[in-house]
């Protein structure tokens, strides 16, 4: 029986090209996604949204909230100490240091700021849920009702930058709360790119998630145990990383031993191989063999 690992039809014709020399590959954008994990009877959950099946990218597969970098998140100076909000711009932030979290992630400061900042928005804008609070060791307890949702709606929008709407609300970024997991970048061959940053949290006491991404028609959550073997019988449809991460995290009995592994985690960046061999074209992922594609020079995978 064959798994659920995304292929899209037309890889194999992207994938000649860029070996023939045809095909230029675009730079990747830079993008942020979170494993949201919650302790259950049974082991940590994740929370996981299933991709409308319209989209044009990994349409109808499993994936984590997640999204592209807003420029301004690092363009936003950082506020040394607490203030009354209204004041003087800036992002309250708590937690590792801009230069901290730039040389776990591998960018400069203001790349590293905006990563983060991004992972932040995005678990708010697609699964409601807000890693900050009004003082540096405290989260907010609850993110439902209109006003949030109006603020929730413009920063999808773009209408409104996350730092704009932390500062309006007076509160701090909780930086602590998250632990870098891995990074991957889109293949080369494939012309919507990510180079995207994995995080794992925890979710916070009190707050609730719930499907806020249009671009998401289900939301779950689910044990990384049993989501992969939902994989493996072709069940659920998933891009390698989150297949990956998902058997990365099953050794995990609680959400807080996940967080304590992720600072000793290696997050040089997975990037797709294709290369000619024997007569055909050969598909890898360096480190995860699992999913090697071989494709004939003259048609389709093998």
């Amino acid at each position: 029986m064959a798994n659920g690992q995304w292929y899209p039809p037309e890889w194999p014709e992207l994938i000649r090209a860029l070996t023939a020399g045809t095909l230029t590959p675009v730079r990747p954008k830079r993008a942020a996604t979170v494993m949201l994990l919650k302790d259950t009877d049974g082991g940590p959950a994740v929370h996981m949204l299933r991709r409308r099946a319209s989209m044009a990218f990994a349409g109808g597969a499993y994936a984590y909230p997640g999204g592209g970098v807003d420029p301004r998140d690092g363009d936003t100076p950082l506020l040394e100490r607490s203030r009354e909000p209204g004041g003087e711009g800036g992002v309250r932030w708590a937690g590792p240091t801009r230069a901290w979290w730039a040389d776990r992630l591998g960018v400069d400061e203001t790349g590293a700021q905006a990563i983060v900042c991004a992972a932040v928005r995005e678990t708010f804008e697609e699964a409601g849920v807000l890693l900050a609070g009004p003082t540096p060791d405290t989260v907010v307890g609850d993110t439902t009702g209109d006003d949030w949702e109006a603020d929730r709606a413009a920063l999808v929008a773009r209408d409104l930058s996350f730092a704009e709407f932390l500062d309006r609300r007076g509160l701090v970024l909780r930086s602590d709360l998250l632990g870098a997991w891995t990074r991957w970048i889109t293949p080369e061959f494939e012309p919507r790119r990510y180079d995207t940053w994995f995080f794992v949290a925890a979710l916070p006491e009190g707050q609730r998630t719930r499907n806020a991404s249009s671009e998401a028609d289900r939301a779950v959550w689910i044990r990384p145990a049993d989501a992969a073997a939902a994989y493996d019988k072709g069940e659920l449809l998933m891009m390698p990383p989150t297949i990956a991460t998902l058997r990365q995290l099953t050794p995990y009995g609680t959400a807080a031993e996940a967080l304590a592994a992720a600072p000793a985690r290696d997050l040089a960046p997975v990037l797709a191989q294709a290369r000619l061999e024997g007569g055909e074209i050969v598909l890898s992922w360096p480190g995860h063999d699992e999913f090697t594609k071989h494709i004939p020079t003259g048609g389709g995978p093998a």
